[in-house]
């Protein structure tokens, strides 16, 4: 088997509020469901006779991110995805085929603004518009709650969510078209509590988190982690992804004297409550930072607003290899990828940036996927492969195997903690078990 061959081998915002969104689902199953409604005079047969998005020559999957708004710094997800389709294309599987069993992968994405009412809209785009066989990866907590009930409601695959939300795992009977990706924030947040409970079993912690089902799984977490320690945390601070300022809440972690700072946040508002902090002359003796955040182009930018010396030590976990560490530099499969970015993803993209390799990983198990659906693909045969994964992606830490099963429905459960020190973050400990 060749390199190409074993590539391809088949073997979180509150924008608007609930009502708001609850209306959008509800107005956009209707323009799916009844000719003529929202979308102008659309005409779907009662029994199709073929499967949406799937022809004899291609098969069309689709998703929506954030390339814009207050979770822009995750753009280079569905671009990786991108880059990684087209090698794909471009190269023999297994079966000697190029792209999956022949078939060219169509990929469509469109910018939301993380905001979950543009994701429904967007998702009936891409289910009427586009004919997807599939909505894969699409990013945000609250943004794939919005749109599960109607892709279950149609029996649309929605595979891989780009979001830890321990909803996708644990709900699979009520929505059996849903199942998400990496390890779910409940098991990450916890991963955290134990070992502060652990190393600083008298620290005085702060916890600021994302006011939203994202940032409230995470608590949830570090609470179950910490145990009966759950004492140690005297401030509990949120935010809206709205918020421009974050002073007046780290004004009130500071005064807690807490000297364990826990931070459960977006790209974005990491960097900025950063700042802050160090503009109020808070400076917290330990920093645990979420995976989400913990990427070293993230805290590049931390470092030039608050100073490296502040982040040096922060503690977060990982379930990728860093691309970006020279631990990795001459991984196999770090140096495929800069390949492929550079050939086929946007001009100028940063190799180093984690979230072009993170929808490169993605890929690599969306297209796995598809080919385990077989010669004829339908969605009831993609949903079964989702079932029965099995495998090791080369993009993840060694030791991480993705794996489910009809009960089990959280496809990467293992993580490990890493420290940030000089510019990268670096793997420390034993393998984590999330779930």
């Amino acid at each position: 088997m060749t390199s190409t061959e074993k590539l391809h081998d088949g073997g979180g915002g509150r924008l608007v509020n609930r009502a708001l969104i609850a209306l959008a689902a509800v107005l956009a199953s209707l323009a799916v469901s009844i000719p003529g409604a929202a979308f102008g005079r659309v005409q779907i047969a009662t029994a199709p006779t073929a499967t949406p998005g799937v022809t004899s020559t291609s098969i069309t999957i689709g998703g929506t991110f954030p390339l814009s708004g207050p979770a822009s710094l995750y753009a280079p997800i569905p671009r990786g995805m991108e880059a990684y389709f087209k090698w794909a294309n471009a190269h023999k599987g297994p079966d000697g085929k190029k792209g999956v069993r022949g078939r060219q992968i169509v990929w469509k994405y469109y910018d939301d603004g993380y905001n979950p009412a543009q994701t429904v809209q967007l998702t009936n785009k891409l289910i009427l518009e586009d004919k997807i066989f599939a909505d894969v990866g699409a990013l945000g907590t609250e943004h794939n709650q919005a749109i599960r009930p109607l892709l279950n409601e149609r029996k649309i695959p929605q595979i891989l969510v780009s979001t830890g939300a321990s909803y996708w795992g644990l709900q699979y009977k009520q929505f059996p078209w849903t199942i998400g990706w990496q390890p779910d924030y409940i098991a990450e947040g916890r991963a955290y509590g134990e070992w502060i409970k652990k190393n600083a079993p008298n620290a005085k912690i702060a916890v600021f988190y994302q006011n939203d089902d994202y940032g409230k799984d995470y608590l949830r977490g570090l609470k179950i982690g910490l145990g009966r320690k759950t004492s140690l945390i005297v401030s509990s601070q949120s935010y809206e992804t709205t918020d421009t300022s974050y002073a007046s809440q780290l004004a009130k972690q500071k005064a807690s004297g807490a000297d364990t700072w826990v931070l459960l946040s977006i790209p974005t508002p990491t960097v900025r409550a950063i700042a802050t902090a160090k503009a109020l002359n808070w400076k917290p003796d330990t920093i645990v930072i979420n995976s989400v955040s913990a990427i070293d182009s993230v805290m590049a930018a931390v470092a030039q607003r608050a100073g490296p010396e502040f982040v040096n030590g922060a503690v977060s976990s990982g379930y990728l290899k860093n691309n970006a560490n020279p631990k990795y530099a001459n991984d196999p499969i770090v140096k495929k990828y800069a390949s492929i970015l550079a050939q086929y993803g946007p001009s100028g993209a940063d190799p180093k940036n984690t979230f072009y390799f993170y929808g490169m990983a993605k890929a690599y198990d969306t297209v796995k996927l598809l080919y385990n659906a077989g010669k004829n693909p339908t969605r009831e045969s993609l949903l079964k492969a989702t079932e029965s994964m099995n495998w090791v992606n080369p993009f993840l830490i060694k030791g991480i195997r993705v794996k489910t099963s009809k009960t089990d429905h959280f496809p990467i459960s293992q993580l490990k903690l890493v420290r940030y020190s000089n510019g990268t973050f670096s793997e420390f400990g034993p393998l984590i078990k999330g779930r």
